[in-house]
């Protein structure tokens, strides 16, 4: 109830005021079933309040439709204020549906479209849940750039001329050759699916030209194995937060595990007799196991045996502020590397998350001298052709192959 947060009745009656009436009730024990703090519970409550409020002033009928829902959104002045009033509102989507209509008819002009894109991404291609996610992306913003430039035309009517002008507003929004490259191959990707279904009567694709880009063109960022331990090190274990932390860090430190991979890990994946951890559902699509040393393994069940929340979920690391729940998000996963090493003073690149500890060590093993095949073994590489990228920073190992320079001293 909301007594749980509030007590002034002048302020229970004003929540119970608007639209949702006596739904505030039953959101407020979902809350707090959920885990929130009290604090972030009234915020979410009081949120909510102010859409009841309007939409009781906006609503004929019993229930609120999507119109109401979207005009409120526009009335939040800032971007993060609509997304916290999007989120509040989908609290209220799930515990009181009822309350709220879906009218028919409303589906996207393109959706159908989309949604047999990704079948086929999904059913005849194969392709991982992530690269499908931004192959659709892509789509949308194909569709569009179309109905903005092309309003009156069917996609069948799509031209090669109208293909090039796509692709420089595809290349436009690239930074660098690898975008750039992703871009054009996503765009190629979409175009052969019109064709294959008929959708267009052309093979539009041959349009697209290909973008130049090297392989191994660049060095990945790293850092200085000294600074990864200070890092580590400077992390304060006195709660549950910093144990968590600590004992994420060093995981990462000594197997180079992927953001997905370590959100993924699970307690029955810890092998504690045999020092190992199987990481499962890799990017490669095979298993593969990693040593867990001692140090990880130690700071590994510190955290499950004395800072773990409960929780009925089998996975490994969890967000402890309420409600506690696995890390579902990737950038959860970075926001947490990158406050541990700024905390040490470290300065960073402009992206530092779990990646940025893989590539360090990446790059220690290898200015260690240790196989690239060990390396690559290691990293879940498929091919060690991936994996030689890191061959680039090992100074040393290339001078021993450098060969003389004509005419210079022996």
């Amino acid at each position: 109830m909301l007594e749980l947060y509030f007590k002034y009745p002048r302020v229970l009656r004003r929540l119970r005021g608007g639209a949702l009436g006596m739904e505030m009730d039953r959101i407020a024990v979902h809350l707090a079933e959920l885990g929130y703090k009290r604090g972030s519970a009234r915020i979410y409550l009081g949120r909510l309040a102010h859409f009841s409020a309007f939409a009781a002033c906006h609503v004929k009928a019993e229930v609120i439709g999507p119109e109401v829902v979207e005009s409120y959104l526009r009335s939040r002045r800032t971007a993060a204020s609509r997304k916290a009033s999007r989120t509040v509102i989908g609290h209220a989507r799930r515990i009181a549906p009822e309350r709220f209509s879906i009218p028919r008819g409303l589906t996207p002009p393109h959706q159908p479209l989309l949604d047999a894109y990704l079948d086929y991404l999904r059913e005849v291609r194969g392709l991982a849940p992530k690269t499908c996610e931004g192959l659709l992306l892509a789509a949308r913003r194909v569709l569009a750039w179309y109905d903005r430039h092309c309003p009156d035309q069917p996609l069948a009517a799509m031209t090669g001329a109208q293909v090039l002008a796509l692709v420089e507003y595809v290349l436009s929004g690239s930074s660098n050759s690898t975008t750039r490259t992703s871009a054009i191959s996503y765009l190629r990707r979409f175009l052969r699916f019109l064709y294959w279904t008929d959708r267009i009567g052309q093979d539009l694709a041959r349009f697209v030209p290909h973008t130049p880009s090297v392989r191994l063109a660049h060095i990945p960022p790293r850092l200085a194995w000294e600074d990864v331990r200070r890092a580590i090190d400077a992390i304060d274990t006195t709660t549950p937060v910093g144990v968590r932390n600590r004992a994420l860090m060093l995981l990462l430190a000594t197997t180079g595990l992927r953001n997905k991979e370590l959100r993924s890990l699970e307690l029955s994946d810890i092998q504690w007799r045999q020092a190992a951890v199987l990481i499962r559902r890799t990017k490669a699509r095979r298993d593969r196991v990693v040593p867990l040393l001692a140090e990880a393994g130690e700071a590994l069940a510190d955290y499950v045996l004395l800072a773990r929340p409960q929780s009925d979920s089998a996975r490994v690391f969890l967000q402890h502020v309420g409600p506690v729940r696995p890390i579902n998000c990737s950038g959860v996963i970075s926001g947490m590397v990158r406050s541990v090493l700024e905390r040490s003073g470290l300065a960073l690149p402009r992206v530092a998350g779990a990646h940025l500890i893989r590539h360090s060590l990446a790059t220690q093993l290898v200015g260690q001298r240790r196989p690239i095949n060990e390396v690559a073994d290691l990293l879940g590489h498929r091919s060690i052709d991936t994996t030689a990228i890191y061959v680039k920073v090992a100074v040393a190992q290339l001078g021993d192959v450098a060969l003389p320079f004509p005419g210079g001293a022996s």
